[in-house]
């Protein structure tokens, strides 16, 4: 009995000493330490070090441009060498295609700026996106509605409160459509003409409206036919909304042929550019060829919200 008392003592003592959180660090600085010191030696690790900064893109800080007014940051590219070593280890031998890359972020963020409107997303990023501003044009609408699902493309409509008082229903089918809805005021005035408090008003009648049928709260503004003063922007602003116009004009209410629309809209698209359009029987009778289009140029279509996220689109 006390040969089995002894021995279970020593088992004891030697797991205490193994488990002691003091021998659990010094094994895990030895690990930590041994590991550098291969790759140290390593040719392999040695190249991906040494090439990693020729492939590093720096990320791009919001800013206030003399044209486009407010433009949203964009990541840059940081090369991950342990990683990307872990990737060529095999191998052994430095293959570019095997990079692993980390997000980078900016500085400044687009929250970070005053009160400004928003003309266009990165002039970096290979996106655009369809603001589809919503007062009237109910019959278009499904057509729309059909061939952005067609396409698996997100669009931002901004809704009127006042047509969505009206149709409640319509709203909920662009929203479980998976689109993005912002306000579009509630009785399509010129903003530019309001006071404060009048322009207070009718974007908060709106926020109240639309979330009260769709269950979303709104975060983007855009106001009638882009009529503003830098009075609405600090009024939107101050309701935590970001107020958006437009880079590229449909002119959609014109009643435009379809090739007109196209070639409008294609002669001016680019990275970053929103889109401005109305559910008009143009719209509807363009929006399948001018989205294959788009995408034949290597560019997304994403809501507003995507556009203007820093998180960098990876080829």
């Amino acid at each position: 009995m006390k040969k089995v008392m002894i021995i279970f003592v020593i088992c004891l003592a030697a797991w205490v000493a193994v488990n002691n959180p003091i021998v659990n660090q010094y094994v895990a600085a030895l690990k930590v330490s041994a590991l550098p010191a291969v790759k140290q030696s390593d040719p392999l690790y040695q190249s991906i070090l040494k090439n990693a900064p020729t492939y590093e893109i720096p990320p791009s800080d919001a800013k206030i441009d003399l044209v486009w007014k407010a433009i949203p940051g964009y990541n840059g590219l940081k090369v991950d060498v342990t990683a990307s070593y872990k990737n060529m280890k095999k191998g052994q031998v430095f293959n570019e295609k095997k990079l692993v890359f980390v997000q980078t972020k900016p500085k400044v963020h687009l929250k970070d700026l005053p009160p400004s409107p928003i003309y266009k997303g990165h002039p970096e990023k290979p996106m655009v996106s369809f603001i589809i501003n919503v007062a009237w044009g109910n019959e278009y609408l499904s057509e729309i509605l059909a061939t952005l699902k067609k396409h698996n493309v997100s669009a931002s409509f901004f809704l009127e409160g006042n047509w969505v008082k009206k149709n409640p229903d319509l709203a909920k089918m662009i929203v479980s459509a998976g689109h993005e809805v912002g306000n579009h005021s509630y009785s399509h005035p010129d903003m530019k003409q309001l006071t404060a408090e009048k322009a207070r008003e009718q974007m908060i009648k709106t926020n109240e409206i639309i979330e009260a049928a769709t269950g979303e709260k709104c975060v983007w503004f855009a106001p009638p036919s882009g009529s503003y003063r830098d009075e609405t922007i600090k009024v939107a602003a101050d309701l935590n909304l970001k107020t958006v116009m437009w880079t590229v004009d449909t002119v959609d209410w014109r009643k435009p042929t379809p090739e007109v629309l196209i070639n409008r809209v294609m002669s001016k698209i680019d990275k970053g550019s929103m889109v401005l359009m109305h559910p008009t029987e143009s719209t509807a009778k363009s929006l399948n060829q001018l989205i294959t289009l788009i995408e034949q140029k290597n560019l997304q279509i994403g809501t507003v919200t995507d556009l203007m996220s820093e998180e960098r689109i990876m080829k």
